[in-house]
């Protein structure tokens, strides 16, 4: 039975996600603000967080940022009723793994929270190497010379592409749809910004990658 930390204000709102879901077999629990939100967020059973945006002391964009500050990967699906492309992309940019907007159906919702929980378990089992880095799949970790590595859920599943995809040239938009999913609206720049954050953690030389390279005009490749 997946557990969903729904984070939302509205109190009908938050009790008709937590109803819904729960006749439809995920176990749920509730929090109305954004500083609960992060404290409870770091919580390690959760298998996915349904987060608002507009939240009581601390927005959706400030919970997310300071969850992924902390090393939790935890699955975000972020709820907004804002609908301007800066704004998703900032959250996307921050680390959530998928949006929905406002005004949205209970079929819908669950159709997103399906596919993001899919891809988390969509990965290779087994370890692979390369360099000094260990990638586990089975406990969803990288490890640098021995060492863990602070990764988020979306940057180890960009990691997993790759190694599945190695050797292959990537677009942005098979990268899209491996990492985030299908049908979801990511820009190029975001991509760019992950593949950039991932370089730093598992490059010797981020300024001059030896293993995620970029093939100009055509996407990335991953050489190892």
């Amino acid at each position: 039975m997946p557990r969903v930390l729904v984070v939302e204000d509205e109190p009908d709102i938050a009790l008709g996600l937590k109803d819904d879901l729960e006749r439809n077999g995920y176990e749920v629990q509730t929090v109305g603000d954004g500083e609960s939100a992060i404290r409870r967020g770091q919580e390690p059973a959760w298998d996915l967080i349904l987060l608002d945006l507009m939240l009581p002391g601390r927005d959706g964009f400030a919970v997310c940022r300071e969850l992924r500050r902390a090393g939790i990967r935890t699955p975000v699906i972020m709820l907004t009723a804002r609908t301007h492309e800066a704004e998703k992309v900032q959250g996307l940019e921050l680390g959530a793994d998928d949006y929905v907007t406002k005004p949205f159906s209970p079929r819908e919702l669950r159709a997103r929270i399906q596919a993001v929980l899919r891809r988390v378990a969509d990965v290779s089992q087994g370890t692979y190497r390369f360099g000094d880095c260990e990638v586990d799949f089975d406990r969803g970790e990288i490890r640098r010379g021995g060492a863990p590595v602070d990764v988020t859920a979306l940057e180890f599943r960009l990691l997993a592409a790759f190694i599945r995809r190695r050797g292959h040239v990537l677009s942005r938009r098979q990268i899209i749809d491996a990492a985030w999913g299908e049908d979801t609206f990511v820009t190029d720049r975001v991509v760019d910004t992950h593949i950039f954050n991932l370089r730093k953690k598992i490059e010797p030389e981020p300024s001059r990658p030896r293993y995620v390279c970029s093939v100009r005009g055509m996407g990335y490749r991953f050489d190892a």
